[in-house]
């Protein structure tokens, strides 16, 4: 059976919006398999739409870097769900998506400074591989230019930029004779993002005019600023439900639905304002990951009481690890502030505080190293002798904030409402 195409959930989402029965989805980062293995039961127990959203730094093709994630590629990211979907009985709707494709998108590619003929060829190389894939959704990003660095981009080069990739895929695509796919456009970021209606407006009516010209179709969701913002592993931004309002009324007046980034460890309140803000989907990613990092080192303290207890002989050396990997890895410098981006190993190791939070922020990015995955399965391994399921307290300790944005989002049961207004 042929998928529902994402643009035509999202056009039911916005009608359904209209009957005070919508919801807003959930893009989720796919930071591990055990978190691809939470998120497809509670879609499977809950009926609602998965969407994963991998970036070129998680998911990309082996001859660019590959991911750091499971080192997936493309192809084999998209197998993995596949066979999750199969080992769980899970026969909803999921939806395999780019989130920040492009130029400079890899962080060796903008550390290089690529010039913009050689950045703009890898990223198509890399939409290739994802449409051969078979994914469903492309963000089409061209705004991390390193060469303007604290610049705002100009709006008719984003436009330019983002509408030539736009064609170069569909091309590529209709050539492949390959369903319809969706597409992702603009930028989260507060500096020069899109963030007023005005902006957003005049954004929107550029890109369909350019658009129009050349045939193509317009985007499934446009990015726009709600005053979300991750720092560390706290939501340090503040939620403008008002501004989020007034984008997704002028998003909807289009067909297009209003995108959300930056969702992470949003509290119960501004969760539950998502539905009548009219905001169709949101993403959270680092969240998960620090979630399923938490989960190892509660289990590891479990591990040092039986120790204690002389139920265990030798315990794993999970923590001190994963620690050494997640400083060595240097990819909780994003999500640091201040000076505190410019840390040396040393200052770290020397400061316990300061380790404890690279860890929370930093944990996820050394799961698929071989000696943080041998000290896992030495954890699991320790554990099963008192018959604790590790990895089963993993996935159901991963489920827990997702299922608070399934339930505050009102995702509950809304693949069967999308399919049932879809037959109308």
């Amino acid at each position: 059976m042929m998928k529902t195409p994402i643009n035509s959930t999202v056009k039911a989402l916005l009608e359904l919006q209209e009957e005070g029965k919508s919801a807003t989805l959930l893009g989720i980062g796919p930071m591990s398999g055990n978190l691809l293995q939470a998120s497809i039961e509670l879609a499977r127990d809950y009926d609602f739409p998965l969407m994963f959203i991998a970036s070129r730094n998680q998911v990309d093709m082996d001859e660019l870097g590959g991911g750091y994630v499971n080192g997936w590629n493309q192809h084999t990211f998209v197998k993995a769900i596949e066979e999750m979907a199969k080992t769980t009985g899970f026969d909803g709707l999921y939806y395999v998506c780019r989130d920040h494709g492009g130029p400079w998108q890899r962080d060796k590619e903008r550390n290089d400074h690529l010039p913009v003929d050689e950045a703009m060829a890898l990223g198509k190389k890399s939409y290739l591989a994802d449409i051969e894939a078979g994914f469903d959704l492309l963000m089409i990003d061209p705004t991390k230019d390193p060469f303007e660095v604290g610049k705002v981009i100009p709006l008719e080069t984003v436009i330019e930029r983002t509408v030539d990739l736009i064609e170069y895929c569909e091309k590529e695509r209709i050539a492949r004779n390959l369903p319809e796919i969706g597409y992702e456009v603009g930028t989260e970021e507060t500096n020069g993002g899109l963030t007023s209606t005005d902006i957003y407006e005049n954004f929107i009516l550029r890109l369909q005019e350019e658009l129009g010209k050349r045939g193509l179709p317009m985007p499934t969701f446009i990015v726009g600023q709600t005053g979300t913002l991750v720092r560390k592993t706290d939501q340090v931004g503040q939620f403008n439900f008002e501004n989020a309002y007034e984008l997704a009324k002028m998003a909807k007046k289009y067909g297009v639905g209003l995108k959300e980034h930056n969702g992470d460890y949003l509290d119960d309140v501004t969760l539950l304002e998502h539905i009548p803000s009219q905001i169709t989907a949101t993403n959270v990613a680092p969240q998960y990951g620090t979630e399923e990092t938490r989960a190892y080192l509660k289990l590891a303290n479990v591990e040092q009481k039986l120790k204690e207890y002389g139920l265990i002989e030798t315990p794993s050396n999970i923590r001190d690890v994963m620690l050494v990997h997640a400083i060595k890895s240097e990819r909780w410098r994003k999500w640091m502030v201040g000076d505190q981006t410019k840390l040396t190993v040393d200052e770290i190791t020397k400061d316990d505080e300061l380790s404890a939070s690279i860890l929370d922020i930093a944990g996820h990015y050394t799961f698929n190293n071989d000696e943080v995955k041998k000290e896992i399965h030495a954890l699991y391994d320790n554990l099963s002798k008192v018959s604790i399921d590790g990895q089963r307290f993993v996935v159901e300790h991963i489920k827990r904030p997702i299922r608070d944005y399934v339930e505050c989002y009102n995702l509950k049961g809304s693949t069967s409402r999308i399919m049932n207004k879809l037959k109308k």
